[in-house]
């Protein structure tokens, strides 16, 4: 899971998507970073970490981190929440980037549409509630998708 700085919208899907995978009994490890590393070793941000504790999920413990070229070699998959991130991904991995492992993250709810997951970072908590709203529709299609499993939601 990547965005731009790893503290609002992929921290949000880190913790969602491990949830519901482990909730499905998978062993699925899931990560996140930023590519801009400007908040590198800082907690996701307050209203991210909120959002989610009023979901059940607790994200306080993740800590941002860069996105670098090694995540293609250490991941099966990479979702970019938007297209100027995955850009980013592109240029930072060069050579290693492998088409075959990335994509935009909600291409998994709407496929080919390209669509981005909305940046919260600028906006009051009701825009974190509607990112979050979005993210776990996108987890639950992706454990479907991959596990063939029903979600306890």
């Amino acid at each position: 899971m990547v965005c731009l700085g790893n503290i609002c919208r992929s921290p949000l899907a880190e913790g969602i998507l491990q949830q519901k995978a482990e909730r499905a009994g998978l062993g699925w490890h899931v990560d996140s970073a930023g590519t801009n590393g400007y908040h590198t070793g800082e907690p996701p941000h307050h209203l991210s970490i909120k959002v989610a504790k009023e979901n059940g999920i607790d994200i306080s413990k993740q800590r941002s981190r860069k996105f670098t070229a090694a995540d293609f070699d250490n991941y099966d998959i990479i979702y970019a929440m938007a297209a100027d991130v995955l850009a980013d991904i592109k240029q930072i991995s060069r050579h290693q980037f492998d088409a075959t492992k990335v994509d935009l993250f909600l291409n998994e709810l709407y496929p080919g549409q390209d669509r981005e997951v909305p940046d919260p970072w600028y906006g009051p908590e009701p825009g974190y509630h509607e990112v979050f709203a979005i993210i776990d529709e996108a987890c639950s299609s992706i454990v479907k998708k991959y596990s063939n499993q029903t979600i306890n939601e």
